[in-house]
């Protein structure tokens, strides 16, 4: 197979095109506690599930700059990183 730039965008090492996946861990970790957090939306619970979401969002984009299956994926962690890193500092 041909080692081209579309191959190492889109594919992975066993020459599966990899777009998407099944969430890992972070990644569910984050949809849960952003839905528990529009559920309790001031207080302790709130701040706490905030701390908790940004951190597994933060853990899932590092996974997925340096271990991501495919340039394709690496880029979308770097993208979430950023995003993430520009949201928190424009409502700090």
């Amino acid at each position: 197979m041909d080692n081209t730039l579309v191959d190492k965008t889109f594919r992975d090492r066993e020459c599966n095109i990899v777009i998407a996946q099944a969430p890992n861990p972070p990644l569910i970790v984050w949809i849960v506690s952003s839905l528990l957090s529009l559920v309790f939306t001031a207080g302790t619970v709130h701040t706490v599930l905030d701390v908790i979401a940004t951190g597994s969002l933060f853990t899932w984009a590092c996974l997925e700059i340096f271990d991501g299956v495919n340039y394709f994926r690496r880029g979308l962690g770097l993208v979430v990183l950023i995003g993430l890193i520009a949201l928190k500092v424009q409502y700090s």
